[in-house]
């Protein structure tokens, strides 16, 4: 699992590790990993979660990654690509005409939303077993838009059609491949610190059912999708937003 250390995946890590399943957790911050898996551990007795600090934007960690599963004996039953984050030039306006800044903007945001899933998925592509599950994780800014001048949203919406490929690619050994798009979720580091309060307001005011989302809700979705009883969904982006208007 990919992005572990934080929100979504340090959630989702966590109701793997409460159904006894061995958790590879992945991030790039070797401290914020550590920090992680002591939380797990400490919450959930006997859980078998283990570290692992790569940087899945950088195709040269497959190598690394590939031996590390392979050093357990134990095929990947299901992979879970969390990483993301909107680029921080893109946080603020920009000026149309600074075509260098929007380009810069749309790079970082394809380098860290699409780039960390598509190096993650076919770096273990061969140790993927038969029947597993793919779950990449992309956004409602791919269906509404985001802020700065779109670079975040669009890369989200790169993953869709990643997502309808490799459902075709690996149908016939039975593995599934979808993607979960959130709204706004609230105790998320994607936005590199607390929201403003106005715009946190907005976005909860803009949701059907009055409040942000929260990193357990989006877990439990993620290990449906690994489950059993979800092993026929495939193909599909689960939108899971409150019944928010608005993007992120």
């Amino acid at each position: 699992m990919t992005g572990a250390s934080a929100g979504i995946g340090k959630a989702t890590a966590k109701r793997f590790a409460e159904n006894n399943d061995k958790v590879l957790l992945i991030a790039r911050q070797e401290e914020r990993l550590a920090r992680t898996v002591r939380e797990i551990e400490s919450s959930v007795p006997g859980a078998d979660v283990q570290p692992l600090a790569l940087d899945m934007s950088d195709a040269a960690s497959v190598k690394r990654l590939r031996d590390h599963v392979r050093s357990t004996g134990l095929p990947v039953s299901g992979l879970l690509c969390c990483a993301g984050a909107v680029p921080r030039s893109g946080d603020t306006d920009a000026d149309a005409d600074d075509v260098t800044s929007v380009l810069t903007e749309w790079q970082e945001a394809y380098q860290a939303n699409v780039t960390t899933a598509v190096v993650a998925v076919e770096g273990l592509l061969p140790d993927l077993a038969d029947g597993g599950s793919i779950v990449l994780y992309s956004s409602i800014a791919a269906y509404r838009g985001s802020g700065g001048t779109g670079g975040y949203g669009a890369a989200k919406a790169a993953l869709h059609s990643y997502v309808h490929t490799l459902a075709t690619r690996l149908g016939s050994r039975g593995i599934s491949a979808n993607a979960i798009a959130p709204g706004y979720v609230a105790d998320t580091d994607l936005f590199g610190g607390a929201l403003p309060a106005a715009r946190e307001t907005m976005l909860v005011r803009h949701t059907a059912l009055g409040r942000a989302g929260d990193p357990v809700d989006i877990a439990e979705l993620g290990f449906y999708l690994c489950s059993g009883p979800g092993g026929y969904v495939t193909s599909q982006i689960l939108q899971i937003n409150g019944g928010s208007s608005h993007g992120v």
